[in-house]
């Protein structure tokens, strides 16, 4: 059932981002509102896709790259749905489900078997989910940095359109960007801090130097000096989104070299 389950998410979350980047491109003010629903139903699908998939498994589905791929879609619509119900901004689900969209596709380019585990791997999907929930807020802050580098530019060119008008203040986007990394940089230390130990239990050493760990320090890295400088010297407004946009095209690079190696979440 979790792969029927998984086809009916991809078929409403690409509808969703159809209508979402149909609002973004002004056709249609009001479409905000059916794409709301239809991205609700998707994550109600994927929900029981992920649930179903757990039950068939016996253990938490985080244990390969199609899994961690499909919960990180997941985590992201479901920040969607969470700020559009408090803050209503619209144009937030033009930016956030097409990223969702992608992701998922992407798992459902991947094997999907249900892996059998040993009892020692069993308990790595706090590690996974840690880190995962780290690179959510990061896409948050990435997708924060880049709607406010395209208001930023729309007021010095003064090309003033629909888009602009749809888009939230500045104050609010870099106030975004800043609460996403704050969030996001705590969760990603717990679960670099989760798979050393681990890793140290699984295969007695804390570091593998492999493709993941070596990616995953060096992003902890870049968004450490980010968090100090937004702190310290105040690297806010258009530097730190460009930092964050820049931050998260290398966590995407890092990402897509580990789907390309093949490797596993707790490899």
């Amino acid at each position: 059932m979790n792969v029927l389950f998984f086809e009916v998410t991809l078929l409403f979350y690409f509808l969703g981002t159809t209508l979402f980047l149909v609002q973004l491109a002004g056709r249609w003010e009001g479409i905000w509102k059916p794409a709301f629903v239809v991205a609700g139903i998707g994550f109600f699908f994927h929900t029981l896709a992920l649930v179903s998939r757990m039950i068939e498994g016996g253990h938490i589905p985080l244990t390969s790259m199609h899994e961690a791929l499909s919960f990180f879609s997941w985590a992201l619509v479901m920040f969607f749905l969470v700020v559009e119900l408090r803050y209503r901004v619209h144009i937030l689900g033009s930016f956030i489900l097409p990223m969702a969209f992608v992701s998922l596709i992407s798992a459902a380019a991947l094997p999907k078997e249900i892996r059998v585990l040993e009892p020692i791997f069993r308990n790595v999907w706090m590690h996974v989910t840690l880190s995962l929930l780290g690179t959510v807020a990061f896409a948050v802050a990435f997708v924060a940095g880049l709607m406010y580098l395209i208001q930023e530019h729309m007021l010095k060119s003064k090309h003033l359109d629909g888009l602009y008008h749809k888009l939230p203040a500045l104050d609010f986007l870099d106030e975004l960007n800043g609460k996403a990394i704050s969030f996001g940089f705590p969760l990603l230390t717990l679960g670099i801090i989760t798979g050393a130990l681990f890793a140290e239990f699984a295969r007695g050493s804390f570091l593998n130097w492999n493709a993941e760990q070596i990616g995953a320090l060096g992003t902890w890295l870049f968004y450490l000096i980010v968090l100090l400088g937004r702190v310290t010297v105040g690297w806010r407004a258009k530097k730190a989104a460009y930092l964050t946009v820049v931050g998260f095209a290398g966590v995407v690079f890092t990402l897509v070299g580990v789907i390309l190696k093949g490797q596993h979440p707790f490899a």
